[in-house]
């Protein structure tokens, strides 16, 4: 069974919080049992993510952890990690809250629809218009991709003289 995958869409309510999905419910508890992360994403959306899958994430970030002395790219990378992750349980309701701050970022607003997009890892939860944008970038990436391809296969090589 596929985890972590699909798509949904919900409203937000009025203290920011936000109803997942059975399938995405199922997911969490066989993952970790609803202990999760919040952290944002550099595109403009909160990403939920198991919290062994995000240690393992941060654990591979931070391998070279005694480079934040001297490396000003080292620090910047953990203050936006720190700054942009909180720990946070799903409700027996089936519920997260999103705080206020990770809510700007993302441009989440209470009473507005959400898309909540399986990423395979975990979760992300979108702005609606946002999510339509970020969809329309990813399509015109492969089909310009595509393009590419199918010229550089029929293009005959020159031969050499």
């Amino acid at each position: 069974m596929l985890t972590f995958c699909g798509q949904d869409r919900c409203l937000m309510d009025g203290n920011g919080r936000i109803k997942l999905g059975q399938h995405w419910l199922d997911d969490f508890a066989a993952a970790c049992d609803g202990e999760i992360v919040l952290h944002c994403l550099p595109e403009g959306a909160v990403a939920l993510y198991p919290e062994a899958v995000y240690g393992e994430m941060r654990r591979r970030e931070l391998e070279e952890v005694e480079r934040a002395a001297s490396s000003f790219v080292a620090r910047r990378s953990m203050r936006r990690f720190g700054a942009l992750a909180a720990s946070e349980r799903i409700t027996r309701q089936g519920r997260i809250t999103i705080p206020p701050a990770f809510r700007e970022y993302a441009a989440l607003e209470p009473g507005s629809e959400v898309c909540i997009i399986g990423v395979e890892i975990g979760v992300e939860i979108w702005n609606a218009e946002r999510y339509r944008t970020e969809m329309m970038t990813i399509q015109s990436h492969l089909l310009r991709k595509g393009e590419e391809e199918m010229t550089a296969d029929l293009t005959p090589e020159r031969e050499e003289r």
